[in-house]
């Protein structure tokens, strides 16, 4: 059955402009962290990891961002006909994918910091968490890649999830985040 979604239904402009920025940043954010993980130390490496704790720390100023508008601007219901299985998977997949697009920075950010390596929000110094120590930098770094491994397949899933109900379904859902671009 196929439905189109009409204004009401849809997320606001502010939310899905939110959405497809930080899918952009973020989708970034990984290629570059594999990409220069595997580089050899020089200016370029450092350069990217500037830039990658900047575009880093931009992904947790836009969360708190994208978290207020959705507290102050109530979703799109879910279409009435899905189960109750369904819709907590949904929501438990939503908070998922908030609480790792917190985490991921912030364990990036204790490794930094632990590594001696500041973040910087492009230039302007925040404040470490911890003091430098090789231990806690490794352990940090540990778990900053696993969170991202985990994001990533959180991220795989949620696209996934969106074709299907888009393709297969053909329940309106999609549309209600692609700001009108889809038929």
């Amino acid at each position: 059955m196929e439905t189109t979604a009409n204004p009401q239904e849809r997320y606001t402009r502010m939310a899905i402009l939110l959405h497809w920025g930080m899918t952009a940043i973020i989708f970034g954010l990984i290629g570059v962290g594999f990409y220069m993980s595997n580089l050899p130390p020089s200016p370029q490496k450092y350069a990217l990891y500037d830039l990658h704790k900047s575009f880093g720390v931009l992904v947790v100023l836009l969360l708190a961002v994208r978290l207020v508008w959705r507290a102050a601007h109530t979703p799109p219901e879910l279409p009435a006909a899905y189960s109750p299985l369904l819709r907590n998977a949904s929501h438990l997949g939503h908070l998922l994918l908030y609480v790792l697009m917190f985490a991921v920075p912030v364990s990036g950010w204790v490794m930094s910091a632990a590594g001696g390596r500041p973040a910087s929000l492009f230039g302007l110094s925040i404040p470490p968490p911890v003091e430098k120590s090789e231990h806690l930098a490794g352990l940090w770094g540990d778990i900053h890649f696993t969170l991202a491994a985990a994001l990533v397949l959180l991220i795989i899933g949620h696209t996934l999830f969106a074709l299907k109900h888009h393709f297969i379904d053909k329940d309106g859902l999609l549309r209600r985040m692609w700001g009108g671009l889809l038929p």
